[in-house]
Order: C-alpha cells, then structure tokens, then sequence
C-alpha cells in the first residue's frame, strides 16, 4: 500500500542521511519502525490480557510439583 506523508523537508534530508548511513533507503526505515510499532502494540495487549487473567485460574489449590512433573508411570 502507498501512503503519501507532509514531512518537513529538512527532517527527510536528515532521515535519508541516517538510513544510508545504516545501508538503508529512508522508505525501509519507515516502513520497520512501523512494523517494530505494531508489534510492541500487539505485545503490550497481549501483556495487558495475561495480567488481567492472572490469579484467575481454577487450579483448586494445586500447585506444581517438580518431582511430580518427572514422575515415570
């Protein structure tokens, strides 16, 4: 998909400065912050959903037992 950006013009010359210096077109480093973003987005509600479960298991007082993990039957 192609989406057209107003940026400052010195901020783009800045930004096309940096990404060659890390061997990258500036439209490859946009398009990696964008996906790093959405990701810690995901991450974060993902996060978010295990506190919101977290002591809300229905274990009835159980708790691990390594021994009991590496019993044989």
């Amino acid at each position: 998909m192609n989406i057209t950006l107003s940026i400052d013009d010195e901020v783009v010359k800045e930004a096309r400065r940096i990404a060659q210096a890390m061997g990258k077109s500036l439209n490859q480093l946009i398009r990696e912050d964008l996906e790093r973003l959405t990701r810690k987005q995901c991450l974060e509600a993902d996060l978010d959903e295990l506190r919101a479960l977290d002591g809300k298991g229905r274990s009835d007082g159980w708790k691990f037992d390594r021994d009991e993990l590496h019993e044989r039957t």
